[in-house]
């Protein structure tokens, strides 16, 4: 398993470092399939103290990406808050990979990838394009960000977990069952809704 620790706006210590990678190793105790795991130390000036260390792991694996963040008054404490929320996640799909294994569901051969588009994962499927010049639309909108990712086939259920993994209140992908674009999204009353492309 390969760990990248980087820092936005702050160096990372070496101390920071060594610490993060040891406890980061704990998460491979949920899935044998760990490919890589970025860490990103990131500090900025907040209106609370509290909240001007945050740390983002984000978790490969071989069909999934899981993601946490932590925000607190310093890495340490950020760390944990990220590495707690990722564990949660992992623990769900572990037990969901169990559940599939002995026939609860059967095991789907989807190639199911999918990546929060603010992130990369090395292999150039995902490419996040801030606009310069922040041109503004007709509408006098402004696009301040561009984000592309490949669109993986996989069934809603398949979906409804990558989206909760990632903690997203929608997921764009390609439906096994109509091979035409979806989008899974939450509802206000915490439901799932779809909207998928017309053939």
């Amino acid at each position: 398993m390969d760990v990248v620790v980087f820092g936005k706006h702050v160096e990372v210590s070496s101390r920071l470092r060594t610490i993060t990678l040891e406890k980061v190793e704990r998460i491979t105790k949920y899935a044998g399939d760990v490919r890589r795991v970025d860490v990103d130390y990131d500090e900025s000036a907040t209106k609370r103290a509290a909240d001007s260390h945050t740390c983002e792991i984000l978790v490969h694996l071989n069909k999934h990406l899981v993601k946490g963040r932590g925000a607190s008054a310093d890495h340490l404490a950020a760390l944990d808050v990220a590495l707690d929320k990722v564990e949660m996640q992992m623990r769900r799909l572990h037990e969901r990979r169990v559940r599939r294994r002995n026939g609860v569901k059967g095991d789907r051969a989807n190639g199911a990838d999918a990546v929060d588009a603010d992130e990369t994962d090395g292999d150039g499927d995902v490419l996040s394009l801030p606009l310069a010049d922040r041109e503004a639309d007709a509408a006098g909108l402004t696009i301040v960000k561009v984000k592309q990712f490949a669109v993986k086939p996989m069934d809603v259920e398949e979906a409804a977990l990558q989206m909760d993994l990632l903690g997203h209140d929608f997921f764009l992908f390609t439906s096994t069952e109509t091979g035409r674009a979806a989008v899974l999204y939450r509802r206000r009353d915490g439901s799932l809704g779809m909207i998928e492309a017309a053939g």
